[in-house]
């Protein structure tokens, strides 16, 4: 029986040891606002030497975040957000779908119907080039705004 409850309580420390995950977790010092992105998540942003990095982010250790292979210090962050793959898809694809949509009537009408159609392709390039690049709505945290990134473990 002691070997079963001595069982029983180890797996259970075991447990709950292997199930803590790391996080980022974003803190506005102005307003105590608090918002925690898990790890594995896809984040964009930009460090203090201009370079502009997106991707799903590791955990290194408690000062280092790693990036498609590219090892960040939170100290050496200027901006960050959250890049949910589903939002990218469909605001991209709605752009790009519309726009091609566009153009093409703005070519049959230009040609069948009145010449000021093609002044419709102007407004379809802008939505075609805008889906390509990718647009992402969601908050930007930047440091001079007064958010600072930490590392946190949490439990699921």
């Amino acid at each position: 029986m002691k070997k079963l409850l001595l069982l029983t309580i180890g797996l259970f420390f075991i447990n709950v040891a292997m199930s803590q995950n790391n996080a980022l977790k974003i803190i506005n010092l102005n307003t105590n606002k608090e918002k925690i992105i898990k790890e594995n998540k896809r984040i964009k942003l930009i460090t203090s030497d201009g370079r502009k990095i997106k991707g799903r982010f590791k955990v290194e250790n408690n000062s280092t975040i790693i990036i498609d292979n590219v090892p960040i210090n939170l100290t050496d962050i200027e901006e960050l957000k959250r890049n949910p793959l589903l939002s990218s898809i469909l605001t991209s694809g709605f752009l790009l779908y519309y726009g091609a949509i566009t153009a093409g009537f703005s070519i049959i009408i230009g040609a069948l119907v009145d010449s000021s159609g093609f002044l419709l392709t102007i407004p379809a390039a802008v939505m075609i080039y805008i889906g390509s690049n990718s647009p992402n709505f969601n908050k930007n945290h930047k440091t001079e705004k007064g958010w600072k990134f930490e590392i946190i473990t949490i439990s699921d």
